[in-house]
């Protein structure tokens, strides 16, 4: 990968390519202090499988249940991991969405000095109804004037109480030089095909899920930002790399393996996945009150319907090894 300055010129941070993102969630020690450690560990073990980068502080990393000082050591830990795991130059992207436009430049500066390349930033939406399109656009503006990193914009009403960027939003606000991509978790593959057709070029286009990689790329975009890969990110690789080689049937044959898998944590959310990664990989661990891990028979549950999807995992990294 090839790297490039900071806008002050001072670190050298690594550019953004198309591929699968892996949002990473976050590890907590029984006493729900940041588990360091294992964070590395996680990042570790994806930069071996491939992944183009990863992103912390996603919806998937709990970051509305983390400090400022608990969202830097995440990101720095999750640099010194791909470090060790001998890629030292793949993008790591913070999320770095908050409530107020104050805060948020303040995240994006903290992703700046823990090591981050680029950030991912939610619309603001405790106030939605007092914030106009015009102030929606403002913020985005001036987050983007004063990131030292290059801003990706988040569209996830979901995780937004509903606040949705329009494809008329995203093109007029990725005109700004330093508003470089967007990761739609609208799941609206109609604006995502507007977007990669009409933004700005090196404008990166990411779908939001695992379930509509094929979708994406099809519709012109540029990958995925997908939790399901936590767990299995082999196969969401091998799935892009089929359609890049125009091989559509078995593309076709994995997506749907992929989908069902990516819906046990569209239904479980973050929780399922640590549930998956504690069986199959023995650390997950405990989310932050008042999230809880499921009870055993739960538990089961999502490891037998994760069971086709790991099966996939398993055979790709025996023919990798």
């Amino acid at each position: 990968m090839t790297a490039s300055e900071n806008t002050n010129g001072t670190h050298a941070r690594h550019l953004l390519t198309k591929g699968v993102y892996v949002p990473t969630v976050a590890f907590f020690q029984p006493d729900e202090e940041v588990d360091v450690a294992t964070t590395e560990k996680h990042a570790a073990y994806l930069a071996r499988s491939g992944v183009s980068g990863l992103v912390t502080q996603g919806s998937n990393g709990e970051a509305v249940h983390l400090d400022r000082q608990e969202r830097k050591a995440i990101t720095s830990a999750t640099r010194r991991g791909v470090a060790a795991a001998g890629h030292p130059n793949l993008p790591i992207i913070a999320g770095c969405g908050a409530a107020s436009t104050r805060e948020t430049i303040q995240h994006c500066r903290d992703a700046a000095e823990a090591g981050a390349d680029a950030v991912l930033v939610l619309p603001p939406s405790y106030y939605q109804a007092l914030v106009n399109r015009e102030a929606l656009h403002a913020h985005f503006v001036a987050v983007a004037d004063a990131s030292p990193l290059p801003v990706l914009l988040y569209n996830f009403p979901g995780a937004s109480a509903g606040v949705d960027l329009s494809s008329d939003d995203i093109l007029t606000l990725s005109a700004h030089p330093n508003i470089v991509g967007c990761k739609l978790t609208c799941g609206n593959t109609g604006k995502l095909a507007r977007v990669a057709a009409g933004a700005k070029p090196g404008f990166l286009t990411f779908g939001g899920s695992a379930d509509f990689t094929l979708q994406t790329l099809i519709a012109g975009g540029h990958g995925v930002i997908a939790g399901t890969a936590n767990l299995i990110p082999r196969a969401c690789l091998y799935l892009m790399d089929l359609y890049e080689q125009r091989q559509l049937e078995e593309a076709q044959r994995i997506q749907a393996i992929v989908a069902r898998a990516d819906w046990v944590a569209v239904e479980g959310g973050f929780i399922a996945v640590k549930s998956g990664l504690q069986t199959y990989h023995g650390y997950g661990g405990l989310p932050r009150r008042p999230c809880v891990m499921p009870d055993s028979k739960v538990a089961a549950t999502i490891h037998e319907r994760f069971s086709e999807g790991l099966d996939l995992e398993r055979s790709l990294e025996r023919k990798s090894a």
